[in-house]
Order: C-alpha cells, then sequence, then structure tokens
C-alpha cells in the first residue's frame, strides 16, 4: 500500500455568496484501491437548498467531484434515499446514503443522528458517515475495509450576529463538546471576545481591537487543546466582509512535543542500547483531527 498520503487542501471549498449558506467540511483520509487519498464530504444549506458534495483526489492530481442535492423538507423522499456509482482512476466507487430519518440540529447542514452515507470500492466500505451502521451493512452486505478512514479536518461556516456555537468532538471516547464564541464590538466599550466550552469561560480577550490575533492552550477533560483565532476582519473590515476565523487542535503544543522528543532522544535502555524511538510520557491518546471555525458576521 502506498504509504503517502495527499495533503488536504482546504481552500477550494466553495465560499458564502451574500445569501448566507452554512457548511460544514469534513475531510477523511481513506485507502482506496490500495492508494491513500483524501475524501471532502461538504454539507451545504441556503434558504433554498440542502445539498452533500462528495470529492476524492486523483493520484494524478486531478479531483473527481460529485454531488447530491438533499431535500430536507418533509414531502421530498426520492432523493432521501439512494445509491450512485462514479469512477476514480478507473476504479469503481458506489454510495449509498439513507437520509429518511435524518436529524438536524441548530441549522447544521450536517446530520446529527439517524443516517448512513457510505462508499464502497471493491465490496469494501471505505468510508462510513453516520450512526446508522448496522443499517448500512445489512443492506450492502459488504465487509469493512482493514484500514479506517481517518479525519483530517473539519471545518464550519456559521452565522451569526455576535454569538456562534458548534460541537466539536475532542476525543475519540467522549462525547461531542459544546463551543460558544461571543463577542461584543460595537459600543463605547473596548471590544471583548469569550470562547467557552461545554458552559465554561476558557478564554477572555479583552482590548480585542490590539488583540485580535493570538492563541492560548486550554484544559477540556483533562487534555489539552490549542485555540489559534483572528477575527481582524470583524473589526476592522465591515459587517459580512470576511469571517472570524477559530482552529481547535487537540493535543500539546509544539514546544511541549520538541520537549519531549528531545527529552528522550539519545537515551539509553536498561541494556545500556541506544533508543530507537521517541516515547510519550503523556497520560491521554492524541486525537489528530483539528476543527477551524469560519464565524461571519450578519448586520
Amino acid at each position: 500500500m502506498q504509504a503517502t498520503p495527499l495533503p488536504p487542501r482546504i481552500s477550494e471549498e466553495p465560499l458564502p455568496t451574500k445569501t448566507a449558506q452554512s457548511t460544514v467540511t469534513c475531510i477523511y483520509q481513506a485507502s482506496i484501491a490500495n492508494q491513500w487519498r483524501n475524501i471532502y464530504v461538504l454539507w451545504c444549506k441556503s434558504l433554498i437548498n440542502h445539498t452533500l458534495n462528495l470529492k476524492i483526489d486523483s493520484i494524478r492530481g486531478e479531483q473527481f467531484h460529485h454531488s447530491i442535492k438533499i431535500e430536507v423538507k418533509p414531502w421530498f423522499h426520492w432523493n432521501k434515499k439512494g445509491c450512485k456509482s462514479f469512477e476514480v482512476d478507473g476504479n469503481h466507487i458506489d454510495v449509498y446514503w439513507d437520509l429518511r430519518s435524518a436529524k438536524f440540529t441548530g441549522g447544521c447542514p450536517e446530520p446529527c443522528s439517524d443516517y448512513y452515507v457510505t462508499l464502497v470500492c471493491d465490496e469494501e466500505v471505505v468510508l462510513l458517515l453516520g450512526d446508522y451502521k448496522k443499517k448500512a451493512y445489512k443492506r450492502m452486505k459488504m465487509r469493512p475495509t482493514l484500514v479506517e478512514a481517518t479525519l483530517l479536518v473539519k471545518r464550519e461556516n456559521v452565522f451569526a450576529k455576535k454569538s456562534f456555537s458548534i460541537k466539536a468532538k475532542f476525543d475519540e471516547k467522549r462525547k461531542e463538546s459544546d463551543i460558544v464564541v461571543e463577542s461584543s464590538t460595537v459600543g463605547n466599550k473596548d471590544p471583548e471576545m469569550w470562547i467557552s466550552i461545554d458552559g465554561i469561560v476558557l478564554i477572555h480577550v479583552k482590548n480585542l481591537q490590539w488583540k485580535f490575533r493570538g492563541n492560548q492552550t486550554v484544559v477540556v477533560n483533562k487534555q489539552p487543546v490549542q485555540v489559534f483565532y483572528d477575527v481582524h476582519d470583524w473589526l476592522f473590515s465591515g459587517s459580512g466582509s470576511g469571517p472570524g476565523v477559530f482552529i481547535f487542535k487537540p493535543g500539546p503544543t509544539e514546544v511541549e512535543n520538541d520537549r519531549e522528543e528531545k527529552s528522550v532522544e539519545g537515551c539509553e535502555s536498561d541494556d545500556g542500547s541506544a533508543t530507537s524511538g521517541y516515547y510519550s510520557t503523556k497520560s491521554y491518546t492524541p486525537f489528530e483531527s483539528c476543527l477551524v471555525l469560519c464565524a461571519y458576521k450578519l448586520e
């Protein structure tokens, strides 16, 4: 199996137009026909449509784009369950989905429960989304792949006036956390910003006009989470011109990683031989994916 994965390209996601369009983009790394590929899952929702777009990287540097339109209105059922096929680099790919009972919360275009979307290649399920896993396998009668797909990046575009809320999972073994970003950027008072996770304010930035970019490491469920933010456009570019960008990345900071690696590099084992690798003394299990929140302020 080719071990070199293709880097994800988030910038190719369609940008919101003048009409507020909520989007959630998940980039997965999966093994398809013994090749590591990036799979882009893009959910879009506006006042007039609700779509799912699947895109798979080609080993030749090209990309295959396949779109599926989802009608969330209750009287449209024909497109909520189905199957479509296409080819990527000569490999036959089947997409199965069942969204008839899918539940959505908070205006988010991505379902939160009661659905499945699967990609199948060579009678293997290379990607399975949703919580209806048993129903999916029963319908397809396919075997799961030996190497499960990995979530690399999740990006969510949200629209509000001053308070933005999303959900994120910082640990595979724990439930999703509630993230709320609130700001006060109008009026006579100096602008401020608060970032809370599960109801606890973990970051409070005063004098935001001077500290519109920054980063801080917080602790969520006894695990470190790096938080990066850039709200320059909120303050200096006018309403609706650009988003505030927030990145939530579980795990220690790069400085801590470097310190940890140096502490064991060149160490000797009990028998006097040099160690051949780096070993972490952390008690937590790292979670590789990160969340990118793009928060657009409405007038």
